[in-house]
């Protein structure tokens, strides 16, 4: 009975295997099971959406002569997207540089003459102000030739499209509508036992299930004041840092808010074996090697993770679990023969 015994308790992992003169366990990289204190979560779910989405209209009159973009397609800020006739801008344009050369021209002249004082100062001060007055028609045609093309304000996507080639356009004319993918924000409700908590630390972050549970620092967060009637919770929005993360707007992501702080049992990640639904670690002592199942939390950012029960403060356990595993093999191989 007692053989029995001791061979379920060796299958389960609950005796040490004692190392042999073959077997160095010192060699093995270990790692102590450390009491920390971590942030409390409370983690929801939430949609990804755009924080900018608007509506280029027309600044110019005239005959619309390309749409360079469609639907769903991606734009980059500065990207052409619509082009209008400019024939007039661009005779414009050459009529005010005309004068403008005109006025330069004679502006050199005066001044000439009025510094060998043979032109009165007057003169000067007129030719002064006739070349400011060309210069400034310059530039207002030359705005005029440039909202003749449309550019995106920020790279993102085409929603909608609301003029063709061929259409005329009066400034104010809509001309396609996009979204921005340079700032997004996710929406979340918050449940009322937490929002009190959420207020007060105002720290989350974003957790995307789609880039391996990848997680992203909120930079600001808004909550709304009032709460749902019908589901008694408080929508929050959080804003993510700039830049391209792997998300576009409507996809589903997780928030993990911040709620407090408690203390926990930590192990490196590396060192937790995963078998099918059971997690274990092999535990290092003078007595030998043991692997023991344990009850596992949260995966931390710090590349730590959570033991919620079998193992205490203090214990060590290896950070290779395939070199221990082998070891063990070796220890007890070596027993048997």
């Amino acid at each position: 009975m007692r053989v029995m015994r001791r061979i379920a308790w060796s299958l389960l992992g609950l005796t040490w295997a004692t190392t042999s003169a073959a077997v160095d366990l010192d060699s093995l990289q270990r790692a102590e099971a450390t009491e920390q204190v971590v942030v409390r979560e409370q983690v929801v779910d939430a949609v990804i959406e755009a924080v900018h989405k608007s509506t280029v209209s027309s600044e110019t009159s005239g005959r619309i002569i390309d749409v360079s973009v469609d639907v769903d397609d991606y734009v980059t800020k500065g990207d052409v997207v619509v082009r209008f006739r400019d024939k007039e801008q661009q005779a414009a344009l050459r009529a005010a540089e005309a004068q403008a050369a005109e006025a330069q021209s004679n502006y050199n002249r005066v001044k000439d003459l009025v510094e060998r004082r043979l032109l009165p100062r007057a003169e000067f001060d007129k030719a002064e102000a006739a070349l400011k007055s060309a210069n400034a028609v310059v530039e207002q045609a030359r705005e005029r030739l440039e909202r003749t093309v449309v550019r995106a304000p920020y790279s993102g996507i085409v929603m909608e499209r609301h003029v063709e080639p061929g259409e005329s356009a009066s400034p104010g004319t809509p001309l396609v509508t996009g979204l921005s993918l340079e700032s997004l924000r996710a929406i979340a409700e918050v449940p009322q036992f937490s929002i009190d908590a959420v207020r007060k630390l105002a720290k989350s972050r974003i957790i995307i299930p789609t880039q391996g549970d990848l997680s992203v620092e909120g930079v600001k967060m808004t909550i709304s004041p009032y709460a749902d009637s019908n589901s008694h919770t408080f929508r929050v929005r959080i804003d993510l840092p700039q830049g391209q993360h792997g998300v576009y707007p409507g996809m589903f992501v997780k928030v993990a808010f911040v709620t407090g702080e408690q203390t926990r049992l930590l192990v490196p990640t590396s060192a937790v074996v995963h078998r099918s639904e059971v997690s274990a670690v092999y535990v290092l002592s003078d007595r030998g090697i043991r692997f023991r199942q344990i009850r596992v939390g949260r995966e931390l950012a710090n590349g730590q993770t959570e033991v919620l029960a079998g193992l205490d403060p203090g214990e060590a356990v290896a950070l290779d679990p395939i070199r221990a595993g082998v070891m063990l093999k070796e220890i007890r191989a070596g027993k048997g023969s």
